[in-house]
């Protein structure tokens, strides 16, 4: 009889815990995975370039060829997930490197099914670059980032809310993409752009001759997303009858077509987004409150633009690209146009600058943005920011006013990292905690900078 076999992935370890190293080969090895595990004799260089789904992270701080080894992994592997272990795990700062790198937090002592999970999400990555698709490094962007990655590999129902343009979406999205549905569908409806009487044919499908007009049978939403993840978009303008039976369907997770008797399951994860106040709707009794219950499990709030002013450069450098000429050119916005744009007050939010971008790269299709190429009600806003100079203006606009923003804050960042190792004698782990970070991050950042 012919023996099967089955390539198993590998897994890179790095952690200078031997006692842990052998526990978690164990358990790989158990769980089909290959560990392939680095110590300080390691050829550093071909370990780097071995191919694998993930890299687990544990104690990094105590040996400098680590730190090269975590340099080695930014520049050859930038995408690769990496596992960061107990004390080890990336928080807000460093839970999304350059919004590429996924890097996902293990418990200690560990646990089988917290491993086999972000191992498994770690393979829906393997030959995609599947990322965050949120950019910005603000303190809410991250807190966001953090709830996506906790609530992505779970059933449960999301509710994000927000103002209109802020990305509830792309929220959404983000969460299919990292969640086990990834491969099945993500089918969105717009609650609100559809008529109350014409909504249940669309969530639940119909059958030909169940009213005027239906000339055949017609699949619903809830049937195209089956595996995969509902969209249920401005879920607050649905109307009160819609209401009742869409809980029924949560609740029981079946539903019928129109028209028809016949009983079907419904295997779908339901994110649901709206822009208005849900409680005080069900307060007033215009939405029902055991539904907003039920659809509020895991609650996700979408800052507004005008709240999140340190990502605007991120923003726009995404915008422009997107938006570049044929013969790529890059667009680049000036620092006097980028002063008046940080403080404008974006009540369309990312929807509005994104218009603005693409309306800015069909009339200038080259070269730099000037103050005076803007539009005029963005160009008025330049007139407070001169103002705020005269009296000493905020330290978020006096970056946002740099023309190299990035490098400005590069240099502020290696000060701060001198002059804590300075102070901490040299001593990686104390260092870390001066400037409130972890110290796998601080060691990356230290072979970054190049800081001994």
């Amino acid at each position: 009889m012919l023996a099967t076999t089955q390539t198993m992935h590998k897994v890179l370890v790095l952690d200078a815990n031997p006692q842990r190293v052998a526990e978690l080969s164990h358990r790989l090895k158990f769980m089909n995975y290959e560990p392939v595990v680095a110590d300080t004799d390691s050829a550093l260089d071909a370990f780097a370039a071995e191919s694998a789904i993930a890299l687990v992270v544990g104690d990094t701080a105590s040996d400098k060829n680590f730190s090269r080894a975590l340099h080695l992994f930014s520049e050859k592997q930038p995408h690769l997930p990496f596992l960061m272990l107990g004390d080890e795990s990336a928080t807000g700062e460093d839970s999304q490197d350059s919004a590429n790198r996924p890097t996902w937090k293990v418990d200690l002592p560990l646990r089988r099914s917290q491993v086999s999970r972000l191992l498994r999400r770690a393979e829906r990555h393997r030959g995609e670059e599947r990322r965050h698709r949120l950019t910005g490094n603000s303190h809410s962007i991250k807190h966001i980032r953090e709830l996506i990655e906790q609530v992505a590999d779970f059933d449960t129902t999301v509710l994000v809310t927000g103002e209109s343009g802020t990305g509830k979406e792309l929220v959404a999205r983000t969460i299919h993409d990292l969640s086990e549905r990834a491969d099945m569908p993500f089918v969105p409806i717009n609650c609100g752009a559809i008529p109350a009487e014409l909504l249940e044919s669309e969530l639940f499908g119909h059958e030909k001759g169940a009213f005027t007009g239906a000339l055949s049978a017609r699949a619903g939403r809830f049937e195209l997303a089956e595996g995969g993840t509902l969209f249920l978009d401005e879920i607050g303008d649905m109307s009160l009858p819609m209401q009742v039976k869409l809980l029924r369907v949560l609740q029981e997770s079946c539903y019928q077509r129109v028209g028809s008797n016949k009983m079907q399951t419904a295997n779908v994860r339901i994110i649901a987004a709206t822009h208005r106040d849900l409680p005080a709707a069900a307060e007033s009794g215009d939405f029902r409150e055991d539904l907003f219950y039920r659809l509020n499990v895991f609650p996700i709030e979408m800052p507004c633009l005008k709240k999140r002013a340190s990502d605007l450069p991120d923003l726009l450098d995404e915008l422009l690209v997107q938006h570049q000429g044929q013969e790529g050119d890059r667009l680049r916005v000036s620092p006097a146009a980028l002063r008046a744009l940080a403080n404008y007050a974006w009540p369309g939010n990312i929807r509005e600058l994104s218009n603005l971008v693409e309306r800015l790269a069909i009339l200038y299709p080259s070269g730099e943005i000037a103050l005076e190429d803007l539009p005029a009600k963005y160009r008025e806003a330049s007139a407070v920011v001169e103002a705020d100079v005269t009296h000493g203006e905020p330290v978020e606009v006096q970056a946002l006013a740099s023309a190299n923003l990035k490098a400005h804050l590069q240099a502020v960042e290696q000060e701060l990292i001198q002059k804590a190792m300075s102070a901490s004698n040299g001593v990686v782990a104390k260092a870390a905690r001066l400037l409130s970070m972890q110290r796998t991050t601080l060691v990356e950042k230290l072979a970054r900078y190049q800081i001994h």
